[in-house]
């Protein structure tokens, strides 16, 4: 693989880095609340407290802090504390800390900030930063009547839930007309007749909402609300309005789409859904600057009409007619006289709960690479990249000319758009008004797509007869959960960096209200690729509020008997022939492994202590479903690679996977019983885990071959992974599988849940170099096998197969590899949140130069490696509050310089002795450069 050139000098490899001021003052920066920057719909009457801290010290821990809360700004500033004032508190702790003052009140807002105290007896300032959170609407009280409002009521005979699986190849249902509703607009007049302090929002709309006031949108999310199971959970958003609102007349205008609450029978549906016809519900609260407040509240007073939007697919796409809008719908001036009575509909009967995480919006605008007319009718847009989105076109046509837009993530032969295997047909659909230039953006729906096909309509430098609009712009828009990138791998391999970004694609792409596997026939949040692809989503990106709300759908849609199914929210239940797609143990056990991670992660017990009921309740039910402590149910190593095409496991047994998976639930029961003191269930769990265990070995290992099963990869690294093999074992079993794969010319066999497990055995057993070896050959499938076919984004196949989706999720576990295999960034056992941590870098044969950077809870971890001829350079930061022990590979009784002096003049650098073949160190925070020669 050709190599990126790096010129660097030994001076500046080794050169000095300056020596770091101890008397340092310490900066307390990203203060957050409920792990989020300046949340609006806090639910919790005791909401928690984290911050990092920044110091140009060494070995820099917090020793107190002081936090102050108040309920204005004013007396933030004068440094008053009303609601609360912590006073000095002798602690470390600088993530969750709880809020211990006066009682907090529905919908205010309060502003906070924190300074600190280090063991080098230095102060902060006060947090500069103006960190502030909102409470939402605690009780259903606090709507203060708000009203849920539509433009009809669906018939009840009407509902479809739980959701029809593939309607359009059913007799029963393909002709069956469901979805041809009115997608309304609705508003409402109002005055405003007092200097305004601050005016909030509480709204949601289902499926779907844009919120408008005085002609402006609010906010940039994208498909909100996020979608749950509506019969049990509706989220609802708290938006900031004051900007918008005027001294005088005020209009708010919403415009409603289906999303998941609604899917139309047409067109392209992966299923049949109705819970019900697009609704709304909203209070808007203005406070004023005299101390006093008014409300607005969504009841039978608003105005609806039908909207432009025609039709709303989350499947099948969107139009939207131009010649129906109404100018000025959304301001206060527009004489609404000819709209109806907006009608009082039944409230949906889910908990209406704060959407306080991260929404999904537009996070990149992508420009076309290149256009060609490929038909009489249509042209070509190649924007270079598959993503998640929609197109933004500008064009310039008469009035009624219907343009369309097929999106698609492949072409076929003749360069026409080829849906086929991504959910066909899919298009957005826009009908020119005829007044110059109009621009075009889809509200409600989206796709997974690199190339866009156009109806006629065709740039200025395209002709053609039938060509007739012209387009003056067209951009993807790329749409995912906003969740923070936190986390960055680069080197000097090309490849490497090719398939970090190939992965990379796939993750923000299905990185939405859940984590889908594919933006396009199915968007569905599958769970076994939560956990299994959770570390290395992890350390790209912020995902703690992302994955509370997958932990809360599983918690929803739990069965009464235990099941959690494959999918959360549970749309559609796959039954008879499709059993296994339901009740898939490597798929529930999502359920149990998601709290665990969440709190190694974060430091966060309290997901792990609301979700025990559920965890327990799925273990028994797996219990139930085993005989003689194996299950024999499920889907298995999905889309491994065997001598069939891809789909269910060809090389190794279902039991095994399943059960393995049954016995790691029960092993992480039993830790999270101790933490929350619950020894009795420690003990019966950790029992129960044993028995399986013994099981396990019994029916599936074989002492004389070493091997367990078949003896694939899948059937080898999983025991080892999750530690069923016994301690005399491992040995023997990890050489039985290194010997395999080597003699198999390191070609990958491993598929959906057994990739995660052989990178993991493999890593953690000192075989490293062995990943690296498996997956940097393109002529074999693989990642570079994809690239090497023209992928941008992760393919659901190993093959790379145009008969699948080209942009899924699954298969993405080298990832975590970049950071905790080459870049060697994992936990102490006995740490969380990354509170101490280990950096072991690994030396790779054909990757020996690069870097990985992570902000962790406490800030930025970065390890860089630099692998010379003779000598090797390690540069590495550690952030405040933290410790790492460092172990860095080298033969014995080499010269280590730090910053290019001599180890003995650092001592805040603790060597603690040499082992296996690397000499160890404990640091504390700072930035350290370990030259080894």
């Amino acid at each position: 693989m050709k190599k990126s050139t790096i010129i660097a000098s030994f001076f500046l490899l080794v050169g000095s880095v300056p020596v770091f001021a101890q008397t340092a003052k310490p900066v307390v920066v990203n203060p957050r609340v409920e792990n989020l920057t300046n949340p609006a719909g806090i639910e919790t009457l005791q909401p928690r407290l984290s911050w990092q801290i920044n110091s140009t010290a060494r070995a820099v821990m917090q020793t107190r802090y002081r936090i102050l809360v108040a309920d204005d700004l004013a007396k933030l500033a004068a440094n008053t504390g009303n609601i609360w004032d912590s006073k000095e508190v002798n602690s470390e702790q600088s993530l969750w800390v709880p809020y211990a003052g006066k009682p907090l009140v529905a919908g205010q807002t309060y502003y906070w900030k924190v300074m600190v105290w280090d063991n080098q007896g230095a102060m902060s300032d006060w947090s500069s930063d103006t960190a502030r959170f909102q409470m939402g609407l605690l009780q259903p009280a606090d709507w203060s009547n708000a009203q849920w409002i539509g433009y009809d009521e669906l018939d009840a005979s009407k509902r479809y839930v739980p959701g029809i699986h593939s309607p359009g190849s059913s007799k029963e249902y393909k002709s069956l007309v469901s979805g041809n509703h009115v997608l309304p607009l609705l508003r409402k007049s109002f005055t405003v007749s007092k200097p305004v302090k601050k005016a909030t929002a509480f709204i949601t709309g289902l499926g779907q909402y844009e919120l408008h006031i005085n002609g402006q949108k609010i906010g940039d999310q994208f498909l909100a609300p996020g979608w749950t199971n509506y019969d049990k959970r509706v989220l609802y958003n708290v938006l900031d309005v004051t900007s918008q609102l005027t001294n005088g007349n005020n209009a708010i205008g919403v415009m409603l789409g289906n999303g998941f609450y609604n899917v139309p029978n047409e067109r392209y549906r992966k299923a049949l859904l109705a819970y019900g016809n697009p609704k709304m519900i909203m209070k808007l609260l203005v406070e004023y600057t005299d101390g006093t407040k008014s409300e607005i509240i969504s009841d039978n007073s608003w105005k609806t009409a039908p909207g432009p939007i025609t039709f709303s697919s989350i499947y099948a796409g969107e139009e939207y007619n131009a010649t129906l809008e109404q100018d000025g719908w959304d301001k206060a001036s527009f004489n609404d006289g000819a709209w109806k009575a907006a009608v009082v509909v039944k409230a949906p009967t889910g908990k209406l709960i704060a959407e306080t995480g991260t929404p999904v919006k537009v996070m990149a605008t992508i420009a076309p690479q290149k256009c060609d007319k490929n038909s009489d009718t249509t042209v070509l847009f190649d924007f270079g990249q598959n993503a998640s989105g929609i197109v933004k076109i500008t064009v310039r046509g008469e009035k009624g000319q219907v343009i369309r837009i097929y999106p698609g993530e492949l072409i076929d032969a003749e360069k026409r758009i080829n849906q086929k295997n991504s959910g066909r047909p899919y298009y957005f659909s826009y009908t020119c008004k005829g007044t110059g230039d109009e621009e075009f953006t889809p509200r409600f729906s989206y796709y997974g797509f690199r190339y866009a096909e156009v109806s006629n309509a065709a740039p200025d430098s395209i002709k053609g007869k039938k060509l007739k609009a012209v387009i003056t712009d067209i951009k993807m828009l790329h749409t995912r959960n906003s969740a923070p990138q936190i986390g960055k791998f680069d080197s000097r391999e090309d490849l490497m960096n090719e398939t970090y970004a190939l992965i990379d694609w796939a993750i923000r792409s299905n990185m939405q209200s859940v984590l889908t596997d594919c933006p396009h026939r199915e968007k569905l949040g599958w769970l076994e690729q939560t956990y299994l692809m959770g570390e290395s989503i992890h350390f790209n990106y912020d995902i703690y509020s992302l994955y509370k709300k997958i932990v809360a759908d599983m918690m929803t849609d739990q069965i009464t008997d235990g099941l959690v199914p494959t999918i959360a929210p549970e749309y559609v239940v796959f039954d008879k022939d499709l059993k296994d797609f339901r009740d898939s143990p490597e798929w529930g056990s999502a359920a149990v492994i998601l709290p665990w991670l969440m709190y190694q992660w974060y430091g966060d017990k309290s997901v792990m202590q609301e979700a025990w009921p559920m965890m327990t309740k799925y273990v028994a039910y797996l219990k139930s479903k085993a005989n003689g402590h194996i299950l024999s149910h499920g889907l298995g190593d999905w889309y491994d690679i065997g001598p069939n095409p891809p789909g269910f496991a060809q090389l190794t047994p279902k039991e095994l996977t399943a059960t393995a998976i049954y016995y790691y639930d029960l092993d992480l029961l039993s830790k999270m019983a101790k933490l929350m003191n619950k020894s009795a269930e420690a003990t019966q769990y950790a029992a129960q885990a044993a028995e399986v265990k013994k099981a396990f070995n019994a029916k599936f290992y074989d002492a004389a071959t070493k091997k367990y099963a078949t003896g694939s990869q899948t059937a080898m690294a999983m025991p080892l992974a999750v530690g069923l093999v016994e301690e005399a074992n491992k040995a023997a079993v990890l050489d039985a599988l290194k010997t395999d794969i080597i003699a198999n010319e390191s070609a990958l066999t491993a598929g959906d849940i057994g990739f995660h497990f052989l990178v993991d055995a493999l890593t953690k057993n000192g075989s490293a170099q062995l990943v690296y070896d498996m997956n940097s050959d393109d002529k074999v499938p693989g990642y570079g096998f994809q690239l090497k076919k023209g992928a941008t984004a992760l393919t659901e196949s190993w093959q790379a197969l145009d008969t699948k989706s080209n942009n899924h999720l699954m298969l993405g576990h080298l990832m975590q590899w970049f950071f905790d295999g080459v870049g060697g960034i994992k936990q102490e056992d006995t740490s969380t949140a990354y509170k101490n941590f280990i950096i072991a870098p690994e030396p790779i044969l054909g990757l020996d130069k690069g870097n990985v950077s992570f902000n962790s809870p406490y800030g930025r971890i970065y390890s860089e490696w630099d692998h010379q001829y003779s000598f090797r350079v390690f540069t590495i930061q550690v952030p405040v509050n933290t410790t790492a022990t460092i172990y860095l590979p080298t033969p014995p009784n080499k010269t280590i310089l730090e910053s290019n002096t001599p180890l003995a003049m650092h001592r805040e650098i603790k060597n603690m002795g040499y082992q296996n073949g690397r000499q160890v160190f404990k640091i504390g925070s700072g930035k350290y450069k370990f030259i080894i020669r």
